[in-house]
């Protein structure tokens, strides 16, 4: 099983800065801040923030917003150049997520400093915007931009981090990178909020309780899920969707034409309270879009099910096949895009939890995606690139 959490772990670079307008809200960023402390690296966070209250960066709408936005990224680069040219000595910078701008801005500062840079991509603007959501096609003019934007960013960092080896391999290619200039660490999840759960419980007879929760874009497939739950008896499954996005209208649309007595949806649970949502389900959903993307990354809900340790569903893809294999107790991978083998998978598990206890899965699995996993594996990425160029 490949996996970006394999390679040997070196010992960590002295001083790190983070820098830029890194979104504290995402778990992604949250999770690396947490896992350097606890693999001994001293952080030094250099941050202005000007993403709080904006959920979905991708559907930033009306100029209004777009000028807000830009207001403050504009107030915020001189505050954050100046801090940087006056900081102490260190090994790396690394700009973290949404850093396509911050990575470019950064670049000749710290080229004048001689530090190197470790850009945590996570994502691809043109990946996001054009062939995923498809909200412009690949021969608009603004596709052709945020393609030499994403080429450009690439281009101002010494190695480019994105979630997995499938999505970093992506990166190399379309962007024709150098091999070596990409890498991968896990999302993972934060144990504080998603504490493994007791035994999920399910009672014979009774009917087994689905869930599903995340961003209604097609990455995640909801058509899919919609499809599997109209095909199931009241009796049998209690479906629950929690969630609002792109394609929010069109679902609805769907479930006024066939309406789904036994599907509930909520459109919104606070992020604290997600693991109480997972607590009631017996099993969780993961994605199951179709598109390249789908392939390539895995997503926060997968890594957090794990963590609170229900049985889990979703596509089988190169990049789940970094963290599970295909006999991976308590999850179970099926086709993109099928009702049919969604439906097989969830009576797979419900047939398993209903034999044996849930509360002990995932044990070993748990602890490689912990913030101590990833942060040791962080800090020696951060450390080779540190140490190339000072050999350089």
């Amino acid at each position: 099983m490949e996996s970006p959490l394999e390679p040997p772990l070196s010992s960590s670079p002295h001083r790190v800065v983070l820098w830029g307008t890194y979104d504290l809200g995402k778990p992604r960023t949250r999770i690396l801040i947490r896992g350097l402390g606890e693999a001994g690296v001293e952080l030094i966070q250099c941050h202005v923030d000007v993403w709080s209250g904006i959920e979905d960066k991708a559907n930033i709408a009306g100029w209004r917003k777009i000028a807000a936005v830009l207001g403050k990224l504009i107030l915020a680069y001189p505050i954050l150049i100046w801090r940087y040219l006056r900081l102490p000595r260190h090994d790396v910078v690394l700009v973290g997520y949404l850093g396509h701008l911050d990575v470019i801005v950064l670049w000749p500062f710290a080229a004048l400093r001689g530090v190197p840079v470790v850009w945590d991509a996570f994502l691809s603007l043109y990946e996001t915007i054009v062939e995923d959501r498809q909200m412009v096609g690949p021969r608009h003019p603004l596709a052709w931009l945020v393609w030499a934007w994403d080429w450009l960013a690439c281009r101002a960092a010494d190695l480019v981090l994105l979630d997995t080896l499938a999505h970093a391999r992506w990166f190399q290619s379309e962007f024709k990178l150098q091999l070596g200039r990409t890498d991968a660490v896990f999302v993972g999840a934060e144990p504080n909020a998603f504490a493994p759960l007791p035994n999920a419980g399910a009672e014979t007879g009774g009917p087994i309780r689905v869930l599903f929760y995340g961003q209604f874009i097609p990455l995640h497939g909801i058509e899919t899920i919609v499809a599997a739950a109209a095909r199931t008896a009241p009796d049998r499954y209690s479906w629950t969707i929690i969630g609002t996005g792109q394609e929010d209208a069109r679902i609805r649309k769907l479930l006024e034409a066939h309406p789904i007595p036994h599907l509930r949806w909520i459109t919104w649970v606070p992020y604290a309270q997600l693991r109480e949502s997972i607590a009631t389900a017996d099993i969780c959903l993961g994605i199951f879009g179709q598109s390249g993307k789908a392939a390539r990354v895995i997503p926060n809900k997968v890594f957090q099910v794990i963590a609170a340790g229900r049985p889990l569903v979703t596509r089988d893809s190169p990049a789940m096949r970094e963290l599970v294999t295909s006999d991976t107790p308590g999850i179970h991978l099926v086709r993109a895009g099928d009702a049919d083998s969604l439906l097989a998978g969830i009576a797979e598990l419900a047939r398993q939890i209903r034999q044996s206890s849930t509360a002990a899965l995932f044990g070993s699995l748990r602890d490689q995606i912990a913030p101590a996993a990833i942060g040791r594996q962080l800090a020696a990425l951060l450390a080779s690139v540190a140490s190339a160029r000072q050999g350089g």
